[in-house]
């Protein structure tokens, strides 16, 4: 099993990495860029994914094994083209729901009570101009939140504002159902229309891509802020930067962007009402330290023939166990 090797599009956690140099080779990649991410799987029975992988990365690495999603968004993976070939694709999923929804929660505090405006200003204009931003501060208290996504993530971030800041909850997802009887499941209409602080927490797909419209940002209200947790493609950004700029918004916290890193030219830089991040909000040591067992995990049950605890393409488990078997002598 040592023979075999485990390629990583990015460093994971030192003693997860550590972790899997017990049971294999491990090599990272040189960069992100396409030919190197192909050039560095040509020889992997497992790639761990951090960032995108082109689909002609398949044709390159003939003892391609699995795929396993360091986290739980599966965008980054072209699934189609691996299920055809009877590789596994696996994920994390909730390793990290609590450091996304810690993540949101803190967004949606700094934007309620401007904080992170009133650090600024004060550093470049004084005491007196930051403490006027106080005026226009509200409370979380009683307040109400909306969640576009009801997995781990939408879940955690629920619990967090209705046992900790007594706000009630309303959430959207597809299936209709909710877990926690206090989430009131609604349209995604109502949601946005009623919501003081809308979270974004849903997957990338093609239901989701430009889910959150101009037509849908125009009934939020205008005192109501958004927060995008999620993926970029999710908001018609440019429809969001327009709301934003005319005040039909609050302002926003935005971890993902359309085009990442977001361009320097993006007028989202210049709006005091509007927090930046780039796309950390999933990411602190424990929470790496979580994914990455999971990912370690899964790659020792794929060496071994096995299927990973969290397939994702598992309308194709017969066909993966068969290439799976191939591929390591078992039958």
């Amino acid at each position: 099993m040592t023979s075999k090797l485990i390629f990583l599009t990015n460093p994971i956690h030192p003693l997860v990495h550590a972790e899997m140099e017990t049971f294999a080779r491990v090599s990272v990649a040189k960069s992100t860029r396409e030919d190197d991410l192909i050039a560095g799987a040509r020889e992997a029975s497992i790639v761990v994914v951090r960032t995108p992988i082109p689909a002609a990365l398949y044709d390159q690495a003939p003892n391609l094994l699995g795929v396993i999603r360091h986290g739980a968004g599966v965008d980054m993976i072209p699934i189609p083209e691996a299920t055809a070939r009877g590789i596994a694709v696996a994920n994390a999923p909730g390793t990290n729901a609590v450091t996304v929804a810690e993540f949101a929660v803190g967004q949606m505090l700094s934007l309620a009570h401007r904080s992170a405006a009133a650090n600024q200003r004060m550093r470049a204009s004084g005491w007196a101009s930051a403490r006027a931003l106080a005026d226009d501060g509200i409370e979380l208290a009683g307040k109400k939140v909306g969640l576009v996504g009801l997995g781990a993530i939408g879940q955690a971030v629920a619990k967090m504002c209705h046992f900790g800041f007594g706000m009630s909850v309303s959430g959207y997802r597809p299936s209709g159902r909710a877990s926690l009887d206090f989430i009131e499941v609604t349209s995604l209409e109502q949601v946005l229309a009623q919501a003081d602080f809308v979270v974004l927490a849903c997957p990338l797909n093609d239901s989701t891509k430009g889910l959150i419209s101009r037509a849908l940002l125009g009934k939020m209200k205008a005192s109501a802020y958004l927060i995008n947790v999620a993926r970029g493609a999710v908001v018609d950004q440019q429809a969001l930067v327009e709301a934003l700029t005319e005040k039909r918004l609050a302002g926003a916290a935005l971890d993902v962007f359309t085009q990442q890193p977001l361009p320097v030219d993006s007028p989202l830089y210049g709006m005091e009402n509007v927090l930046l991040s780039p796309h950390m909000a999933g990411v602190t040591d424990d929470s790496l330290r979580a994914m990455g067992s999971s990912v370690a995990r899964q790659a020792r049950q794929i060496l071994g023939g096995q299927l990973p605890d969290h397939l994702v393409n598992h309308e194709s488990t017969s066909q993966v166990q068969q290439h799976l078997a191939r591929r390591l002598g078992k039958s």
